[in-house]
């Protein structure tokens, strides 16, 4: 068990076993971020079930797992997650992904990190170490993990669909059918994607290629979070066609291995609503007008 800082330990599940130690070292909480949960009579405990491979996603846990910890130093406090340590450090100490995780490297020298938490911390960084749920990047990251935790594609967290906002009324644009006039989805369901080299990544497919006068990465199409209305239409199948609720005109296709671009940039997963079958509707005050 090594100090980080006042209060504050970082150690392994064998350190669990000495609660002795613990107790002298003045531990009381105690934050454990593993596959199975240990038991640590006569502490305050956290734990975070979590496995050290590509399909974790302990991001959306980071704001929680920092809060116990915040929480638990006005005593003492002691975590087994390098991951967490890092955010912690970035949070509270205002260190960036690279110093914090040097800084925690020269307490404990074979601390190790895998790459998806690295890529974790990194969106957690750019969020200025706060989970927001409504960030497109986080949004994106979440569906990719939903994507692994269920690849039957059933038994979904309803909170991955976002509100059919025919159902709702708001002052923001929204997107709507050019056929039936049925409103789709939000502006803020649109989750942007930096745009691809252009033609030259279809040339396996023998598409002519165009002089690059011609503007060839535009993107033809949006990609969106699945709404409400999409539900039926995506649990337990890969990939299929998305037609409007009201019309049933095709507006676009979907696919949870991702589909790419008119740009040329791969999106995974992939909801992809056609930019010619729908049209952006802007509300605009009457006060304004005046």
């Amino acid at each position: 068990m090594i100090g980080v800082g006042s209060g504050l330990y970082i150690g392994c599940v064998s350190d669990l076993k000495d609660a002795q130690s613990l107790t002298d070292a003045g531990v009381i909480h105690i934050l454990t971020v593993d596959s199975e949960e240990p038991a640590v009579p006569g502490f305050h405990t956290k734990f975070v079930r979590a496995l050290d491979d590509v399909s974790t996603d302990l991001l959306s846990r980071l704001d929680d797992c920092v809060s116990f910890i915040c929480d638990a130093l006005s005593t003492h406090s002691e975590s087994k997650s390098s991951a967490v340590l890092v955010a912690y450090l970035m949070k509270t100490q205002h260190l960036n992904l690279q110093d914090a995780y040097t800084k925690l490297r020269n307490l404990k020298p074979h601390v190790k990190m895998n790459e998806e938490f690295m890529d974790q911390l990194a969106l957690y960084e750019l969020m200025d170490c706060k989970v927001d749920t409504t960030n497109p990047l986080y949004k994106q990251f979440r569906l990719k993990k939903i994507t692994e935790k269920y690849p039957e594609l059933q038994n979904m967290p309803k909170d991955v669909f976002a509100v059919d906002p025919a159902q709702t009324q708001n002052a923001e644009a929204v997107y709507r059918c050019r056929k039936c006039r049925r409103t789709l989805f939000r502006h803020s369901s649109i989750l942007s994607h930096c745009v691809g080299s252009g033609a030259s990544v279809f040339s396996h497919k023998k598409m002519r290629i165009v002089s690059d006068s011609e503007d060839q990465r535009q993107c033809t199409s949006y990609f969106i979070e699945p709404v409400q209305w999409m539900e039926p239409a995506l649990l337990g199948v890969m990939d299929r066609q998305l037609l409007c609720p009201k019309c049933s005109s095709k507006l676009g296709s979907f696919n949870w291995y991702g589909e790419q671009c008119s740009c040329g940039r791969w999106v995974t997963p992939a909801f992809q609503m056609h930019k010619n079958r729908v049209d952006e509707i802007k509300y605009i005050s009457i006060s304004a007008l005046k």
